[in-house]
């Protein structure tokens, strides 16, 4: 009998209490939520612009038999496509040299380095990118770079302006230090991009340094 009534207050007391429990539940689940997305550990969703697709027909039949066609327009790159490993993403043109003001450009995007060559125009194009492994990432353009030291010679790599797709075709793929990565910015008779991937722009840290040339461009297919 003692027990019998044990159980039945047992069972009014977690009847009386279920909504403060509830709301207690509730309350820690989100203090939880919102401090595991202060700190990065929420993934957050890859904006629709993001496309890892397999390329169109269209991108990977160009060959060097195609026909190369230079407009002589000097336009500003608005997005990179590396197919061979997955990279699509936006490229940004800041006009300061700034570091804070790289740092910053980065955190939306690739961005090409202010002062060297832009599509249409000789000489060597800089584009710098993030790249991260941590299984983890809150804001996805910390992997803009993820994986150039994968790319082989004779790999595309496609740089868009607003209406013309820039084919380049990598030439060398080099593993080096801040402090030892010169790059030639002249702006000489070839036009050739190269791309660099580190955590900081001025950071004496080690990067890994693509180089490829110019093939062609061509219209972006609709």
């Amino acid at each position: 009998m003692d027990t019998y009534n044990t159980v039945e207050r047992v069972i009014a007391v977690l009847v009386a209490y279920k909504w403060r429990f509830l709301f207690t539940f509730l309350i820690t689940f989100f203090v939880t939520l919102t401090l595991l997305s202060a700190i990065g550990f929420v993934p957050e969703s890859i904006d629709e612009e993001y496309d890892f697709s397999a390329p169109s027909v269209e991108t990977t039949s160009k060959t060097d038999d195609a026909p190369a066609r230079s407009t002589g327009i000097v336009e500003q790159p608005v997005r990179i496509i590396i197919p061979s490993i997955g990279i699509n993403s936006r490229v940004r043109n800041p006009v300061s040299r700034d570091i804070a003001t790289l740092d910053t450009a980065l955190l939306s995007g690739v961005v090409r380095y202010p002062g060297s060559s832009k599509l249409g125009e000789s000489g060597n194009m800089l584009l710098f990118g993030h790249s991260s492994y941590l299984p983890v990432v809150n804001n996805q353009n910390y992997k803009a770079f993820n994986g150039i030291q994968k790319l082989m010679k004779g790999d595309q790599v496609l740089v868009q302006s607003e209406g013309l797709e820039y084919v380049y075709r990598v030439t060398s793929v080099r593993k080096t230090d801040a402090s030892e990565a010169l790059i030639d910015l002249r702006k000489d008779g070839s036009s050739r991009l190269t791309l660099s991937t580190c955590n900081s722009f001025g950071s004496a840290s080690e990067r890994f340094i693509v180089e490829a040339d110019f093939v062609g461009s061509y219209p972006i297919a609709s």
